[in-house]
Protein backbone atom coordinates (compact mmCIF):
# COMPACT_ATOMS: atom_id res chain seq x y z
CA UNK A 1 0.00 0.00 0.00
CA UNK A 2 1.26 3.46 -0.84
CA UNK A 3 2.76 5.53 1.95
CA UNK A 4 0.26 8.22 0.97
CA UNK A 5 -2.43 6.33 2.88
CA UNK A 6 -0.62 5.93 6.20
CA UNK A 7 -3.09 8.30 7.86
CA UNK A 8 -6.13 7.00 5.96
CA UNK A 9 -7.99 3.78 6.73
CA UNK A 10 -8.77 2.30 3.28
CA UNK A 11 -12.29 0.94 2.78
CA UNK A 12 -13.22 -2.21 0.91
CA UNK A 13 -16.43 -2.65 -1.05
CA UNK A 14 -18.27 -5.37 0.86
CA UNK A 15 -21.86 -6.25 1.76
CA UNK A 16 -21.79 -4.03 4.84
CA UNK A 17 -20.67 -0.99 2.87
CA UNK A 18 -23.20 -1.63 0.11
CA UNK A 19 -26.05 -1.98 2.59
CA UNK A 20 -24.98 1.21 4.36
CA UNK A 21 -24.81 3.13 1.07
CA UNK A 22 -28.20 1.92 -0.10
CA UNK A 23 -29.78 2.81 3.24
CA UNK A 24 -28.26 6.30 3.09
CA UNK A 25 -29.12 7.05 -0.51
CA UNK A 26 -32.51 5.37 -0.95
CA UNK A 27 -32.37 6.20 -4.66
CA UNK A 28 -35.52 5.96 -6.74
CA UNK A 29 -36.93 2.46 -6.68
CA UNK A 30 -34.66 1.15 -3.95
CA UNK A 31 -37.13 1.94 -1.15
CA UNK A 32 -39.75 -0.38 -2.66
CA UNK A 33 -37.17 -3.04 -3.50
CA UNK A 34 -35.85 -3.09 0.06
CA UNK A 35 -39.33 -3.15 1.53
CA UNK A 36 -40.65 -6.04 -0.54
CA UNK A 37 -37.60 -8.12 -1.33
CA UNK A 38 -34.69 -6.96 0.78
CA UNK A 39 -31.46 -5.85 -0.88
CA UNK A 40 -31.75 -7.48 -4.30
CA UNK A 41 -28.61 -6.02 -5.84
CA UNK A 42 -29.56 -7.11 -9.36
CA UNK A 43 -32.34 -4.51 -9.33
CA UNK A 44 -30.13 -1.59 -8.34
CA UNK A 45 -29.64 0.85 -11.22
CA UNK A 46 -27.52 3.54 -9.58
CA UNK A 47 -24.81 3.29 -6.92
CA UNK A 48 -22.94 6.14 -5.27
CA UNK A 49 -19.66 5.25 -3.54
CA UNK A 50 -18.08 8.71 -3.42
CA UNK A 51 -15.90 9.88 -0.50
CA UNK A 52 -15.50 6.37 0.99
CA UNK A 53 -11.67 6.03 1.02
CA UNK A 54 -12.00 3.08 -1.36
CA UNK A 55 -8.58 1.80 -2.47
CA UNK A 56 -9.61 -1.13 -4.68
CA UNK A 57 -12.67 -1.74 -6.86
CA UNK A 58 -14.09 -5.17 -6.01
CA UNK A 59 -17.25 -7.15 -5.22
CA UNK A 60 -19.49 -5.32 -7.70
CA UNK A 61 -20.36 -8.39 -9.80
CA UNK A 62 -23.83 -8.65 -8.23
CA UNK A 63 -24.85 -5.26 -9.66
CA UNK A 64 -25.28 -6.72 -13.12
CA UNK A 65 -27.95 -4.20 -14.15
CA UNK A 66 -26.18 -1.12 -12.87
CA UNK A 67 -26.29 1.86 -15.27
CA UNK A 68 -24.70 4.59 -13.16
CA UNK A 69 -21.71 4.22 -10.85
CA UNK A 70 -20.00 6.96 -8.85
CA UNK A 71 -16.56 6.14 -7.46
CA UNK A 72 -15.20 9.68 -7.37
CA UNK A 73 -13.18 11.20 -4.52
CA UNK A 74 -11.63 7.95 -3.29
CA UNK A 75 -8.04 6.62 -3.33
CA UNK A 76 -8.43 4.11 -6.17
CA UNK A 77 -5.16 3.28 -7.94
CA UNK A 78 -6.34 0.86 -10.64
CA UNK A 79 -9.43 0.45 -12.83
CA UNK A 80 -10.55 -3.15 -12.22
CA UNK A 81 -13.48 -5.27 -11.10
CA UNK A 82 -15.94 -3.71 -13.57
CA UNK A 83 -16.12 -6.55 -16.11
CA UNK A 84 -19.64 -7.68 -15.18
CA UNK A 85 -21.19 -4.19 -15.31
CA UNK A 86 -21.99 -4.46 -19.00
CA UNK A 87 -25.04 -2.17 -18.78
CA UNK A 88 -23.08 0.71 -17.34
CA UNK A 89 -23.81 4.01 -19.12
CA UNK A 90 -22.30 6.53 -16.70
CA UNK A 91 -19.04 6.06 -14.77
CA UNK A 92 -17.31 8.64 -12.56
CA UNK A 93 -13.76 7.84 -11.43
CA UNK A 94 -12.65 11.44 -10.93
CA UNK A 95 -10.44 12.56 -8.05
CA UNK A 96 -8.59 9.27 -7.54
CA UNK A 97 -5.01 8.05 -8.04
CA UNK A 98 -5.43 6.11 -11.29
CA UNK A 99 -2.36 5.97 -13.52
CA UNK A 100 -3.48 3.80 -16.46
CA UNK A 101 -6.71 3.64 -18.48
CA UNK A 102 -7.62 -0.07 -18.45
CA UNK A 103 -10.31 -2.54 -17.41
CA UNK A 104 -13.07 -0.91 -19.47
CA UNK A 105 -13.24 -3.32 -22.44
CA UNK A 106 -16.61 -4.87 -21.53
CA UNK A 107 -18.38 -1.57 -20.86
CA UNK A 108 -19.55 -1.21 -24.45
CA UNK A 109 -22.66 0.81 -23.51
CA UNK A 110 -20.68 3.46 -21.65
CA UNK A 111 -21.63 6.99 -22.77
CA UNK A 112 -20.17 9.22 -20.05
CA UNK A 113 -16.73 8.58 -18.51
CA UNK A 114 -14.96 10.92 -16.10
CA UNK A 115 -11.31 10.37 -15.24
CA UNK A 116 -10.78 13.97 -14.20
CA UNK A 117 -8.02 14.68 -11.64
CA UNK A 118 -6.05 11.43 -11.63
CA UNK A 119 -2.45 10.55 -12.58
CA UNK A 120 -3.01 9.36 -16.13
CA UNK A 121 -0.16 10.07 -18.56
CA UNK A 122 -1.56 8.46 -21.72
CA UNK A 123 -4.98 8.07 -23.35
CA UNK A 124 -5.36 4.42 -24.38
CA UNK A 125 -7.50 1.24 -24.21
CA UNK A 126 -10.76 2.92 -25.23
CA UNK A 127 -11.32 1.08 -28.53
CA UNK A 128 -14.41 -0.86 -27.41
CA UNK A 129 -16.24 2.18 -26.07
CA UNK A 130 -17.98 2.98 -29.33
CA UNK A 131 -20.96 4.72 -27.66
CA UNK A 132 -18.85 7.03 -25.52
CA UNK A 133 -20.04 10.64 -25.89
CA UNK A 134 -18.49 12.49 -22.96
CA UNK A 135 -14.95 11.83 -21.78
CA UNK A 136 -13.49 14.08 -19.06
CA UNK A 137 -9.69 13.75 -18.78
CA UNK A 138 -8.61 17.14 -17.43
CA UNK A 139 -6.12 17.64 -14.60
CA UNK A 140 -4.02 14.54 -15.27
CA UNK A 141 -0.38 13.97 -16.23
CA UNK A 142 -0.87 14.24 -19.99
CA UNK A 143 2.38 15.73 -21.22
CA UNK A 144 1.11 17.72 -24.20
CA UNK A 145 -2.07 18.84 -25.88
CA UNK A 146 -1.24 16.46 -28.73
CA UNK A 147 -2.19 13.55 -26.45
CA UNK A 148 -5.83 14.71 -26.53
CA UNK A 149 -5.77 15.51 -30.23
CA UNK A 150 -4.30 12.09 -31.05
CA UNK A 151 -7.05 10.42 -29.02
CA UNK A 152 -9.72 12.30 -30.95
CA UNK A 153 -8.29 11.04 -34.25
CA UNK A 154 -7.83 7.51 -32.98
CA UNK A 155 -11.22 6.95 -31.30
CA UNK A 156 -13.39 9.19 -33.49
CA UNK A 157 -15.53 10.62 -30.74
CA UNK A 158 -15.54 13.84 -28.81
CA UNK A 159 -13.12 14.07 -25.88
CA UNK A 160 -14.31 17.15 -24.07
CA UNK A 161 -11.61 19.42 -22.73
CA UNK A 162 -14.40 21.04 -20.72
CA UNK A 163 -12.00 23.37 -18.94
CA UNK A 164 -14.84 25.64 -17.93
CA UNK A 165 -17.17 22.81 -16.95
CA UNK A 166 -14.46 21.05 -15.01
CA UNK A 167 -13.51 24.30 -13.31
CA UNK A 168 -17.15 24.78 -12.35
CA UNK A 169 -17.36 21.23 -11.03
CA UNK A 170 -14.21 21.75 -9.01
CA UNK A 171 -15.54 25.06 -7.71
CA UNK A 172 -18.78 23.35 -6.69
CA UNK A 173 -16.85 20.65 -4.89
CA UNK A 174 -14.70 23.21 -3.10
CA UNK A 175 -17.82 25.18 -2.17
CA UNK A 176 -19.45 22.03 -0.80
CA UNK A 177 -16.36 21.22 1.22
CA UNK A 178 -16.15 24.79 2.50
CA UNK A 179 -19.77 24.65 3.63
CA UNK A 180 -19.13 21.33 5.34
CA UNK A 181 -16.13 22.78 7.17
CA UNK A 182 -18.23 25.77 8.16
CA UNK A 183 -20.97 23.49 9.49
CA UNK A 184 -18.44 21.48 11.49
CA UNK A 185 -17.14 24.72 12.98
CA UNK A 186 -20.68 25.73 13.94
CA UNK A 187 -21.12 22.32 15.57
CA UNK A 188 -17.99 22.80 17.68
CA UNK A 189 -19.54 26.10 18.79
CA UNK A 190 -22.80 24.23 19.59
CA UNK A 191 -24.89 26.63 17.46
CA UNK A 192 -25.29 24.73 14.19
CA UNK A 193 -28.33 25.73 12.12
CA UNK A 194 -29.14 28.70 14.35
CA UNK A 195 -28.02 31.25 11.74
CA UNK A 196 -31.39 31.32 10.06
CA UNK A 197 -34.91 29.93 10.29
CA UNK A 198 -34.03 26.24 10.69
CA UNK A 199 -35.22 25.91 14.30
CA UNK A 200 -38.39 27.87 13.56
CA UNK A 201 -39.16 25.83 10.47
CA UNK A 202 -38.44 22.54 12.23
CA UNK A 203 -40.80 23.50 15.06
CA UNK A 204 -43.67 23.86 12.64
CA UNK A 205 -42.62 20.86 10.56
CA UNK A 206 -43.13 18.67 13.63
CA UNK A 207 -46.45 20.38 14.43
CA UNK A 208 -49.29 18.45 12.75
CA UNK A 209 -51.90 21.08 13.68
CA UNK A 210 -49.93 24.12 12.50
CA UNK A 211 -50.88 23.92 8.83
CA UNK A 212 -54.57 23.75 9.70
CA UNK A 213 -54.42 26.64 12.16
CA UNK A 214 -52.47 28.73 9.65
CA UNK A 215 -55.63 28.84 7.50
CA UNK A 216 -57.50 30.82 10.14
CA UNK A 217 -58.03 34.52 9.27
CA UNK A 218 -55.17 36.71 10.50
CA UNK A 219 -52.80 33.85 11.39
CA UNK A 220 -50.48 34.39 8.42
CA UNK A 221 -49.61 37.92 9.56
CA UNK A 222 -49.18 36.63 13.09
CA UNK A 223 -46.82 33.91 11.88
CA UNK A 224 -44.75 36.35 9.83
CA UNK A 225 -44.15 38.58 12.84
CA UNK A 226 -43.39 35.57 15.03
CA UNK A 227 -40.94 34.19 12.50
CA UNK A 228 -39.01 37.45 12.17
CA UNK A 229 -38.67 37.91 15.92
CA UNK A 230 -37.83 34.26 16.58
CA UNK A 231 -35.16 34.10 13.87
CA UNK A 232 -33.65 37.32 15.22
CA UNK A 233 -33.20 35.70 18.64
CA UNK A 234 -31.70 32.58 17.03
CA UNK A 235 -29.20 34.65 15.08
CA UNK A 236 -28.22 36.52 18.24
CA UNK A 237 -27.64 33.17 19.93
CA UNK A 238 -25.66 31.98 16.91
CA UNK A 239 -23.35 35.01 16.93
CA UNK A 240 -22.94 34.81 20.68
CA UNK A 241 -22.11 31.10 20.40
CA UNK A 242 -19.37 31.72 17.83
CA UNK A 243 -17.85 34.46 19.99
CA UNK A 244 -17.93 32.25 23.07
CA UNK A 245 -16.37 29.40 21.12
CA UNK A 246 -13.43 31.67 20.31
CA UNK A 247 -13.19 32.61 23.99
CA UNK A 248 -13.21 28.96 25.03
CA UNK A 249 -10.52 28.11 22.50
CA UNK A 250 -8.43 31.06 23.73
CA UNK A 251 -8.84 29.96 27.36
CA UNK A 252 -7.65 26.44 26.57
CA UNK A 253 -4.82 27.72 24.37
CA UNK A 254 -3.56 30.12 27.05
CA UNK A 255 -3.65 27.33 29.61
CA UNK A 256 -1.50 25.02 27.52
CA UNK A 257 0.90 27.83 26.64
CA UNK A 258 1.41 28.63 30.32
CA UNK A 259 1.63 24.92 31.15
CA UNK A 260 4.34 24.51 28.53
CA UNK A 261 6.29 27.47 29.93
CA UNK A 262 6.24 26.02 33.44
CA UNK A 263 7.21 22.55 32.23
CA UNK A 264 9.99 23.94 30.06
CA UNK A 265 11.51 25.82 33.00
CA UNK A 266 11.38 22.67 35.12
CA UNK A 267 12.89 20.56 32.33
CA UNK A 268 15.70 23.05 31.84
CA UNK A 269 16.53 22.90 35.53
CA UNK A 270 16.54 19.11 35.33
CA UNK A 271 18.86 19.13 32.32
CA UNK A 272 21.13 21.54 34.17
CA UNK A 273 21.43 19.11 37.09
CA UNK A 274 22.14 16.21 34.73
CA UNK A 275 24.73 18.23 32.80
CA UNK A 276 26.53 19.18 36.03
CA UNK A 277 26.59 15.52 37.00
CA UNK A 278 27.84 14.39 33.59
CA UNK A 279 30.65 16.96 33.66
CA UNK A 280 31.97 15.26 36.77
CA UNK A 281 31.02 11.67 36.02
CA UNK A 282 33.60 11.01 33.30
CA UNK A 283 36.39 12.09 35.59
CA UNK A 284 35.08 10.03 38.52
CA UNK A 285 34.62 6.92 36.38
CA UNK A 286 38.18 7.23 35.10
CA UNK A 287 39.45 7.59 38.67
CA UNK A 288 37.63 4.41 39.65
CA UNK A 289 38.90 2.57 36.60
CA UNK A 290 42.51 3.70 37.18
CA UNK A 291 42.51 3.11 40.93
CA UNK A 292 45.67 1.28 42.04
CA UNK A 293 44.02 -0.66 44.82
CA UNK A 294 40.69 -2.13 45.75
CA UNK A 295 40.26 0.16 48.74
CA UNK A 296 40.85 3.30 46.70
CA UNK A 297 38.53 2.11 43.92
CA UNK A 298 35.79 1.12 46.37
CA UNK A 299 36.10 4.47 48.17
CA UNK A 300 35.72 6.37 44.91
CA UNK A 301 32.88 4.11 43.83
CA UNK A 302 31.06 4.79 47.08
CA UNK A 303 31.48 8.50 46.46
CA UNK A 304 30.06 8.09 42.94
CA UNK A 305 27.12 6.13 44.33
CA UNK A 306 26.42 9.05 46.61
CA UNK A 307 26.56 11.43 43.63
CA UNK A 308 24.04 9.25 41.77
CA UNK A 309 21.76 9.21 44.81
CA UNK A 310 21.96 13.00 45.11
CA UNK A 311 21.14 13.37 41.41
CA UNK A 312 18.17 11.01 41.79
CA UNK A 313 16.88 12.97 44.76
CA UNK A 314 17.35 16.25 42.89
CA UNK A 315 15.46 15.04 39.82
CA UNK A 316 12.69 13.50 41.89
CA UNK A 317 12.52 16.69 43.94
CA UNK A 318 12.07 18.73 40.79
CA UNK A 319 9.33 16.36 39.68
CA UNK A 320 7.52 16.67 43.02
CA UNK A 321 7.86 20.45 42.78
CA UNK A 322 6.42 20.61 39.26
CA UNK A 323 3.65 18.16 40.16
CA UNK A 324 2.50 20.36 43.03
CA UNK A 325 2.79 23.46 40.87
CA UNK A 326 0.81 21.88 38.04
CA UNK A 327 -1.84 20.67 40.45
CA UNK A 328 -2.55 24.28 41.40
CA UNK A 329 -2.52 25.36 37.75
CA UNK A 330 -4.91 22.55 36.81
CA UNK A 331 -7.34 23.40 39.60
CA UNK A 332 -7.35 27.03 38.49
CA UNK A 333 -7.93 25.90 34.90
CA UNK A 334 -10.83 23.72 36.05
CA UNK A 335 -12.40 26.70 37.83
CA UNK A 336 -11.93 28.93 34.80
CA UNK A 337 -13.46 26.39 32.44
CA UNK A 338 -16.39 25.89 34.81
CA UNK A 339 -16.93 29.66 34.91
CA UNK A 340 -16.80 29.94 31.11
CA UNK A 341 -19.24 27.06 30.69
CA UNK A 342 -21.57 28.41 33.39
CA UNK A 343 -21.71 31.86 31.80
CA UNK A 344 -22.43 30.31 28.42
CA UNK A 345 -25.18 28.12 29.87
CA UNK A 346 -26.89 31.02 31.63
CA UNK A 347 -26.88 33.17 28.52
CA UNK A 348 -28.17 30.31 26.38
CA UNK A 349 -30.99 29.75 28.87
CA UNK A 350 -31.79 33.45 28.74
CA UNK A 351 -32.01 33.51 24.95
CA UNK A 352 -33.99 30.28 24.79
CA UNK A 353 -36.39 31.80 27.32
CA UNK A 354 -36.81 34.67 24.87
CA UNK A 355 -37.83 32.05 22.29
CA UNK A 356 -40.32 30.60 24.76
CA UNK A 357 -41.71 34.05 25.51
CA UNK A 358 -42.24 34.62 21.79
CA UNK A 359 -43.91 31.22 21.50
CA UNK A 360 -46.15 31.94 24.50
CA UNK A 361 -47.13 35.31 23.04
CA UNK A 362 -47.85 33.68 19.68
CA UNK A 363 -49.91 31.02 21.45
CA UNK A 364 -52.00 33.62 23.24
CA UNK A 365 -52.70 35.53 20.03
CA UNK A 366 -53.42 32.33 18.13
CA UNK A 367 -55.84 31.26 20.83
CA UNK A 368 -57.65 34.60 20.59
CA UNK A 369 -57.94 34.29 16.81
CA UNK A 370 -59.11 30.68 17.11
CA UNK A 371 -61.86 31.49 19.64
CA UNK A 372 -62.99 34.49 17.61
CA UNK A 373 -63.10 32.39 14.44
CA UNK A 374 -65.01 29.67 16.28
CA UNK A 375 -67.62 32.15 17.48
CA UNK A 376 -68.07 33.57 13.97
CA UNK A 377 -68.29 30.08 12.54
CA UNK A 378 -70.98 29.06 15.00
CA UNK A 379 -72.91 32.21 14.07
CA UNK A 380 -72.29 31.56 10.39
CA UNK A 381 -70.57 34.95 10.14
CA UNK A 382 -67.30 33.83 8.52
CA UNK A 383 -66.61 35.62 5.25
CA UNK A 384 -63.97 33.10 4.08
CA UNK A 385 -64.18 29.48 3.00
CA UNK A 386 -62.00 27.24 5.14
CA UNK A 387 -60.69 23.77 4.21
CA UNK A 388 -62.67 20.84 5.56
CA UNK A 389 -59.84 19.84 7.94
CA UNK A 390 -59.95 23.33 9.49
CA UNK A 391 -63.76 23.33 9.71
CA UNK A 392 -63.55 20.11 11.72
CA UNK A 393 -61.58 22.03 14.35
CA UNK A 394 -64.36 24.59 14.64
CA UNK A 395 -67.10 22.26 15.84
CA UNK A 396 -66.81 23.37 19.48
CA UNK A 397 -64.52 25.22 21.88
CA UNK A 398 -62.83 22.11 23.32
CA UNK A 399 -61.76 20.90 19.90
CA UNK A 400 -60.18 24.15 18.76
CA UNK A 401 -58.59 24.83 22.18
CA UNK A 402 -57.10 21.34 22.28
CA UNK A 403 -55.67 21.80 18.78
CA UNK A 404 -54.09 25.13 19.69
CA UNK A 405 -52.67 23.77 22.95
CA UNK A 406 -51.30 20.66 21.22
CA UNK A 407 -49.64 22.84 18.61
CA UNK A 408 -48.17 25.01 21.34
CA UNK A 409 -46.83 22.02 23.27
CA UNK A 410 -45.15 20.58 20.20
CA UNK A 411 -43.27 23.80 19.54
CA UNK A 412 -42.26 24.23 23.16
CA UNK A 413 -40.79 20.74 23.15
CA UNK A 414 -38.73 21.64 20.09
CA UNK A 415 -37.36 24.69 21.90
CA UNK A 416 -36.68 22.63 25.02
CA UNK A 417 -34.84 19.98 23.02
CA UNK A 418 -32.63 22.51 21.25
CA UNK A 419 -31.76 24.12 24.56
CA UNK A 420 -31.08 20.73 26.13
CA UNK A 421 -28.78 19.78 23.26
CA UNK A 422 -26.73 22.96 23.62
CA UNK A 423 -26.45 22.62 27.40
CA UNK A 424 -25.55 18.96 27.10
CA UNK A 425 -22.83 19.76 24.56
CA UNK A 426 -21.24 22.50 26.66
CA UNK A 427 -21.36 20.25 29.72
CA UNK A 428 -19.66 17.49 27.76
CA UNK A 429 -17.04 19.95 26.53
CA UNK A 430 -16.36 21.18 30.05
CA UNK A 431 -15.89 17.65 31.39
CA UNK A 432 -13.81 16.41 28.47
CA UNK A 433 -11.43 19.38 28.33
CA UNK A 434 -10.71 19.29 32.06
CA UNK A 435 -10.47 15.49 32.21
CA UNK A 436 -8.03 15.55 29.30
CA UNK A 437 -5.82 18.13 31.03
CA UNK A 438 -5.75 16.17 34.28
CA UNK A 439 -5.15 12.85 32.50
CA UNK A 440 -2.31 14.39 30.48
CA UNK A 441 -0.63 15.43 33.72
CA UNK A 442 -1.09 11.98 35.24
CA UNK A 443 0.49 10.41 32.16
CA UNK A 444 3.30 12.98 32.08
CA UNK A 445 4.15 12.45 35.74
CA UNK A 446 4.09 8.66 35.38
CA UNK A 447 6.37 8.76 32.34
CA UNK A 448 8.75 11.26 33.93
CA UNK A 449 9.16 9.19 37.09
CA UNK A 450 9.79 6.10 34.99
CA UNK A 451 12.30 8.04 32.89
CA UNK A 452 14.21 9.18 35.99
CA UNK A 453 14.26 5.64 37.47
CA UNK A 454 15.58 4.12 34.22
CA UNK A 455 18.20 6.87 33.89
CA UNK A 456 19.45 6.33 37.46
CA UNK A 457 19.48 2.54 37.02
CA UNK A 458 21.62 2.92 33.89
CA UNK A 459 24.09 5.07 35.79
CA UNK A 460 24.28 2.48 38.57
CA UNK A 461 24.76 -0.36 36.09
CA UNK A 462 27.54 1.57 34.37
CA UNK A 463 29.23 2.13 37.72
CA UNK A 464 29.01 -1.51 38.77
CA UNK A 465 30.36 -2.70 35.41
CA UNK A 466 33.75 -1.00 35.90
CA UNK A 467 36.47 -3.48 36.76
CA UNK A 468 38.49 -2.62 39.81
CA UNK A 469 41.50 -4.31 41.46
CA UNK A 470 40.76 -7.41 43.50
CA UNK A 471 40.80 -6.92 47.26
CA UNK A 472 44.12 -7.77 48.94
CA UNK A 473 44.09 -10.92 51.11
Amino acid sequence: MSHLYENIEPTIIDDELVQKVLEEERTEGIEEIVRTEGFNLKDVKELQLSFRNILQIANLWQFENLTKLQLDNNIIEKIEGLESLVHLVWLDLSFNNIEVIEGLDTLIKLQDLSLYSNRISKIENLDTLQELQIFSIGKNNLTTLEDREEAVLQYQYHIEPLEQEEAEALAQLEDKQAKQRELEYHKTAFVEYLNGSFLFDSMFAEDTEAAKLACLPGVNDLLQTYREEFVSVCESLFNYGLKEHENREAEVSHFYEYLNEVLTANQQEGRKRVLEFENQSKKRLEEIHNATSYDIAESKRARYREDILQLSEALMGLEILITNQLEEILEEFKRNIAAVASTFMENVKGMMNQCRDLENHHHEKLMEISITTLEKSLKDELDVDLPAAVQRLLVDKNTIVNAVNTSHGTRLRSIDKRESDILSNIDHWQNSVTEKAFQNEIDRNRNRVKEIIVFIENLQEELESIKIPEPTE
